[in-house]
């Protein structure tokens, strides 16, 4: 594994399911495996959760994190090549880049798409620019069209509750927002849970349609009641429209997640990956109950950081 930045095979998910296990029975397993080496954490973008968690996941590994807040700590950085920057940037991705490469073993990037260069986000641009001029190996901490950290310690908390070798029943629904959001969340849950060999449903309104590329072989419907019949595991996300891209086309509040929802899914297991806006995406009576993952989600982006960073260090 050179870079991480999707989901690759199963064997290689499994292992590092298999890891990530592991370090949260024993978060100091490795505690001297990052002795002596750095890592960036590159960010374009806002942060909580990834932020802090994979700060403390490199330092269970013994590693220094170095935290930079790009698009307020930085300069401006210009991104095309051959361009004459004699407007608003300030410094070029082939010498920033090439430099954090020089300081730090690995480097981490969160960059979010535009949500209005489809041809330039589709192909994750931002991302493998640093990927290119660093010259070492990148995590990627939210890009452009896929959240792997997140979706990792999704399939963690999935295989955490799993009942014997049934497949479980995962569904992806879309839920409502006041603004347009990235794809990169819903991508990712549903290339690598199917990636892993689960059954996927995706329910979401007309126009909806996520990127087929990260979605063949879920069974996908506009029917929100019948998709979550029987639904083992619930995860509840908003995304924009893809093929008019960036856009809002509904904000139908009957898609939020309620109780009265899932009277037909008594075991259901509802997934966030935060943060949520309460009672617009998901009810309180939700997030509060017994039926709520987000927490424990949250918690093992801890160990999935910590499984990749250390399968990164060899």
């Amino acid at each position: 594994m050179n870079h991480f930045t999707q989901f690759e095979s199963k064997e290689l998910g499994q292992e590092l399911l298999d890891l990530a296990a592991a370090y949260k029975a024993n978060p100091s397993l490795h505690a001297r495996k990052g002795e002596g080496k750095r890592i960036g954490c590159i960010f374009l973008n806002p942060s909580l959760r990834t932020r802090v968690s994979t700060q403390i996941a490199a330092q269970q590994l013994g590693m220094e994190a170095i935290v930079l807040n790009m698009d307020k700590e930085g300069w401006a950085l210009e991104m095309q090549e051959g361009a004459i920057m004699n407007k608003g940037t300030v410094e070029h991705i082939k010498d920033a880049a090439g430099v954090l490469g020089s300081y730090f073993d690995i480097l981490a990037l969160r960059a979010f798409p535009s949500l209005t260069q489809k041809e330039e986000d589709v192909t994750d641009f931002v991302l493998h620019q640093f990927i290119k001029y660093s010259g070492i190996p990148v995590v990627s901490l939210e890009s452009a069209i896929r959240h792997p950290l997140q979706s990792l310690a999704d399939q963690l908390t999935i295989q955490e509750l799993s009942k014997g070798d049934k497949k479980p029943k995962v569904v992806l629904t879309w839920a409502p927002h006041i603004k347009a959001i990235p794809h990169a969340v819903a991508n990712s849950f549903a290339e690598w849970t199917l990636g892993m060999g689960h059954d996927l449903t995706i329910c979401h309104p007309e126009g909806y349609e996520l990127d087929s590329e990260f979605t063949h072989g879920a069974r996908i419907t506009n029917d929100q009641s019948e998709a979550l019949q029987n639904a083992d595991f619930v995860y509840v996300k908003n995304w924009s429209a893809f093929n008019e891209y960036g856009k809002i086309l509904s904000t139908d509040e009957r898609w939020m997640l309620t109780e009265a929802h899932l009277k037909n899914a008594p075991e259901a297991k509802v997934m966030h990956c935060l943060p949520v806006r309460r009672n617009v995406e998901l009810s309180d009576e939700i997030l509060d109950c017994p039926r709520s993952l987000v927490q424990q989600q949250a918690y093992n982006r801890i160990f999935a950081a910590q499984a990749v960073l250390s399968k990164l260090l060899g």
